[in-house]
C-alpha cells in the first residue's frame, strides 16, 4: 500500500461536520443534550441499568470520560447512578422518566441524519460500507 491513503482523513473530517449536523438537529428537534450525550442514552435505550465499566465498553468512551459525561446527564435530570444491590462497588446508570420521554423525538432525528447520510446510496452500497467500517474498528481495537 504504497500511494498516499486518506481513508482515517475522511473519516475524521465525517466525525467533525456529522458532529456539527447532529447538534443543530437536537436544537431544531429541541432535544437538550449534545451528540455525545445522545450516545450514552442511545446505548442506555438498548440496555438500561447497566455498570458504568459496560456502558463505557458500549459508548467507545474512557470511563474518566463517560464519568464526567454522566455527572452532566444527571445535572440535568436525564439519568441516575445509584449503587448496585448485590455488589455496592458496582455503581449503575439508570434513565430517568425525562430521557425515555425523548426516545421517539430522537430516533425521528436518528433517521433524518440516516437518510442524509446515506443519500444516494443503494443498499447494496451501504452494506459494503458498513461491513468495511466494521473491518476497520475491529483492526483499530487490537491496538
Amino acid at each position: 500500500m504504497s500511494e498516499k491513503r486518506e481513508g482515517g482523513y475522511l473519516i475524521s473530517q465525517i466525525h467533525q461536520v456529522t458532529g456539527r449536523v447532529f447538534s443543530k438537529k437536537l436544537k431544531d428537534y429541541q432535544i437538550d443534550i449534545n451528540h455525545a450525550q445522545g450516545r450514552i442514552i442511545f446505548a442506555l435505550w438498548k440496555n438500561d441499568n447497566v455498570p458504568i465499566n459496560d456502558l463505557a465498553k458500549e459508548t467507545s468512551l474512557s470511563k474518566s470520560t463517560l464519568t464526567a459525561m454522566l455527572e452532566r446527564l444527571e445535572l440535568s435530570g436525564h439519568i441516575i447512578r445509584k449503587p448496585s444491590e448485590t455488589d455496592k462497588r458496582i455503581t449503575l446508570v439508570c434513565l430517568t422518566t425525562k430521557s425515555s420521554a425523548l426516545r421517539e423525538d430522537y430516533q425521528r432525528l436518528s433517521e433524518d441524519m440516516l437518510d442524509q447520510f446515506y443519500n444516494g446510496f443503494t443498499d447494496e452500497e451501504i452494506t459494503l460500507f458498513e461491513m468495511f467500517l466494521e473491518r476497520i474498528l475491529a483492526n483499530m481495537k487490537q491496538h
